[in-house]
């Protein structure tokens, strides 16, 4: 896990400037607000490393703009990565606003009647249309007494959004995106695009050749000692199950070959996460260079086929990276994308920082319909999946986590790795074969991980996510909501021999709402906009939402419900009956967060 100091979210409590009994009437409320904001975020957000989420509040409430100027030196100093302002009454709107241009901002402005809080809120939302400084604005629904000392559930909801939107923001800026190779069998996701990553997430691009694995496996520069504690763990933990594939090939490789193959894969991980994250061990070797890493958020393996066709494949490589348990015990997952597919690392990352939970990437393989299950198996779909499902698999490189061995109120799900219990990392691996992989695509052998991700009796909710780059307009986002559920064990048998049985399954079943590509799950597999996807836990559909709004990213596929859709109130200058060609719209007028 890449160590960082993270960002913090800065409030700013603002007020009415006119003194001689206005001002001082409202000082104690106005304050007040803004700790009732800090103490929400300390209590329902966490960083990545489990940590409770910290604010900086103002030294004083801002009535003018040297206030103003005050608030932002001391922000400017403190890692802030987004503003909530709060005010209970009417302030001067373009004297009290926050002017930075490349964070986002959010202003509540308290439902009273005793004080035109929702006032100073249109009028500084204008100030900030005006000067092209998107803001959120958060209104309660119902009126509150002016002493209520307890936030709204709805004006929470607003926060905690926009908190998560602006620590993903904060906490990408500045980090690397790491190029392990290039670009993979010509998928267009691996042709990294650096004006995206600067442009869009403040993000620099940083590259290694492939053969740089190879060269600190020659010389030995990774940490022996974890090396071997590392082998130890794996022969217990991830055996090498049976070869499905080439059991009559007669280039097949013996048991000496496909032990050396997976201590190599092994050093791969260890090696990958060094290149990432660093590791001042082996400073401590005489490899000062080596031991800085590339402050690597996320990163990516080519692997195929320059790597695959004579070393073994990074399919443990990126399943370990990406699970929350190895040979260390618990600990919080690296993003690792297959085939050095950026777009879906990105994807990964958002959903990672949203939830802090780690990530399913999968290939985007097969939609199935009731009829087409019917014919080959003779059984009826019913239940989630009466209407179809999309097969989602990968050759091997998932997080581990994804099999749905952890829970929640005894339902399979997928949780942030501080409340992950040893008993359910147990289970994963225990439910995980490892089978040597195919060498007609794999001619360097290796290891695919091969689980089938549990749904339980009421199917894990999951969200599927895609960024996808489209000339002439930039980066754009998909998603879709829904669950991942079992199938009967007939059918699952049926289709998984006709996919490839040696790789990770999930079965996703999109919600439908009746229209645009979710009148159908075959709509969602038709409009999907690329070969891969990235699945998280949970429905954070309306998350990813806000998030894109505040990076400039328009999203034009989601079933998310109209009512929790959280965006700049500058959007609805573009339109309010058709808020996609709205979103593409302000998307395109404000431009990138960092051009």
């Amino acid at each position: 896990m890449l160590q960082v100091e993270y960002p913090k979210i800065g409030i700013r409590p603002t007020i009415d400037g006119r003194e001689r009994g206005i001002r001082e009437s409202l000082e104690d409320q106005t304050m007040a607000m803004a700790h009732q904001v800090a103490a929400l975020i300390h209590e329902q957000l966490r960083y990545p490393d489990g940590t409770p989420v910290e604010t900086v509040i103002a030294d004083s409430t801002i009535g003018g703009v040297r206030e103003a100027a005050a608030a932002k030196t001391k922000f400017d100093k403190a890692n802030i990565c987004g503003t909530i302002t709060v005010t209970p009454c009417w302030c001067y709107g373009s004297e009290t606003m926050d002017m930075s241009r490349d964070l986002p901002h959010a202003i509540w402005g308290f439902n009273g009647t005793e004080r035109p809080g929702a006032v100073y809120l249109a009028a500084v939302l204008a100030a900030h249309a005006q000067k092209g400084i998107p803001a959120f604005g958060i209104y309660g629904e119902d009126v509150q007494d002016s002493d209520a000392d307890q936030i709204p559930a709805d004006v929470t909801k607003k926060l905690i959004r926009f908190a998560k939107t602006a620590l993903a923001i904060g906490t990408m800026r500045n980090k690397a995106y790491l190029s392990i190779g290039s670009v993979a069998m010509g998928i267009a996701g691996s042709t990294v695009n650096p004006d995206f990553f600067q442009d869009y997430l403040g993000m620099r691009n940083e590259y290694v050749d492939m053969s740089e694995i190879t060269r600190r496996i020659d010389e030995g520069i990774y940490d022996h000692a974890e090396f071997d504690k590392a082998w130890a763990w794996a022969q217990e933990h991830t055996p090498v199950g049976p070869d499905i594939y080439n059991a009559d090939d007669p280039n097949k490789f013996s048991d000496a070959q496909k032990a050396e193959q997976f201590q190599t894969s092994i050093k791969m991980v260890l090696i990958a996460r060094d290149l990432m994250d660093g590791n001042e061990k082996l400073a401590e070797e005489g490899f000062g260079e080596e031991s800085k890493g590339h402050y690597a958020i996320a990163a990516g393996f080519q692997g195929q086929r320059q790597w695959t066709d004579h070393f073994p494949n990074g399919d443990y490589m990126e399943s370990l990276l990406n699970s929350q348990f190895d040979w260390n015990g618990i600990h919080a997952p690296n993003v690792f994308a297959t085939e050095n597919d950026s777009l879906n690392a990105v994807s990964m990352l958002f959903n990672y920082l949203l939830t802090n939970t780690p990530q399913i990437f999968a290939d985007v393989r097969t939609y199935w319909s009731p009829e087409a299950v019917k014919r080959v198996t003779g059984e009826t779909l019913t239940g989630k999946a009466a209407n179809g499902f999309l097969h989602l698999s990968n050759s091997g490189a998932q997080s581990l986590d994804g099999a749905g061995y952890e829970e929640i109120n005894g339902q399979p799900a997928i949780k942030p790795f501080w409340d992950v219990t040893q008993a359910e990392a147990d289970a994963a691996l225990q439910n995980t074969r490892w089978i040597p992989a195919n060498i007609g695509y794999f001619r360097g052998g290796g290891f695919s991980s091969n689980y089938v991700s549990r749904g339980g009796a009421n199917g894990m909710p999951a969200t599927m996510t895609r960024l996808n780059l489209v000339k002439g307009v930039g980066p754009t986002l998909q998603l879709a909501e829904g669950y991942i559920v079992d199938l009967p064990e007939k059918v699952f048998s049926v289709i998984n021999q006709r996919t490839d049985p040696g790789w990770p399954s999930t079965i996703f079943v999109p919600t439908l709402t009746g229209h645009g590509a979710f009148k159908s799950v075959y709509g969602v597999m038709d409009n999907w906009g690329a070969n891969h996807g990235a699945i998280s836990y949970g429905h954070i559909g309306a998350d990813l939402i806000t998030l894109a709004s505040a990076l400039r990213i328009p999203v034009y596929m989601h079933n998310v419900a109209e009512e929790d859709i959280f965006r700049p109130r500058a959007w609805s200058n573009f339109g309010t009956e058709e808020a996609e060609g709205a979103d593409f719209r302000a998307c395109q007028n404000f431009g990138p967060l960092y051009h």
